[in-house]
């Protein structure tokens, strides 16, 4: 395990770290070893609970790096990045996202793979990538069930940033608590998971996901065929993006 992903094991708990300051940017690489992170930690069954964090005060994650949605890179960083999530969002234990600072497009959409989310007060929530001339295909087919259709249609098709208290109101965090409290938080709640049974605890969680998942493949394909088969080849995502890396303002062809 290198430098972008930290694992460490306390007893029945895992913690993963992605360790790529200030913000914590998930590019190709960086998504790749999370997925083995992932992978090594769902054959132990020992594990009663997995933490995801962002290293530093600045980001959980403020998301898939922009250089790695260019046309040659695409299906290579989807692929990868969907496998990633996958392996998150049907974890054998319940998973926690520890989220401080911004958490953002593919950021938001990894804690969003969590069961649960627990968030300092000072957060930014946001899906930025309509202003980038995309959408994020894994977000399209998640959260309507996760945050109803309104909410997802509002954050998706307006790009805006959002604070932790409609985060909560939302239902995308589940406790928040000030900055200098989440250690404690989280701390908490590990203690009260894993005074249970483990195969209790793990059956439950397989329960508890029993409802999100049908439907979730075929909503997720369609997602993804709609981006690489037909965004992709519009002009206005090639334009969103070169702006982006350019550092200018876009001029949409609407085509």
């Amino acid at each position: 395990m290198n430098e972008s992903i930290r694992l460490s094991c306390d007893g029945a708990i895992a913690s993963l770290t992605i360790d790529r300051p200030p913000l914590n940017i998930l590019d190709i690489a960086t998504l790749g070893e999370l997925d083995r992170a992932l992978t090594s930690l769902t054959a132990d069954e020992g594990i009663q609970l997995l933490i995801l964090r962002g290293a530093g005060p600045k980001a959980f994650s403020a998301g898939v790096a922009v250089q790695d949605h260019t046309a040659e890179k695409i299906d290579s960083m989807l692929e990868s990045f969907h496998a990633g999530l996958r392996r998150l969002l049907d974890f054998p234990a319940p998973t926690l996202a520890v989220i401080d600072g911004h958490c953002l497009g593919g950021g938001m959409e990894l804690a969003a793979a969590c069961d649960l989310r627990f968030a300092a007060t000072a957060c930014i929530f946001g899906q930025p990538e309509i202003e980038l001339g995309c959408y994020p295909p894994w977000a399209a087919a998640h959260y309507p069930q996760l945050l109803g259709l309104g909410n997802t249609a509002d954050i998706l098709l307006t790009g805006r940033t959002f604070d932790t208290d409609e985060a909560v109101r939302i239902g995308f965090v589940q406790r928040a608590v000030p900055a200098g409290d989440l250690d404690v938080a989280v701390d908490e709640f590990a203690a009260a998971i894993t005074s249970r049974s483990v195969a209790v605890t793990r059956l439950a969680v397989r329960a508890i996901r029993a409802r999100r998942d049908r439907g979730f493949d075929d909503a997720l394909r369609e997602s993804e065929r709609l981006y690489t088969k037909e965004l992709t080849r519009t002009a206005d995502m090639t334009e969103g993006l070169s702006a982006f890396l350019e550092k200018r303002s876009p001029k949409w062809q609407n085509r």
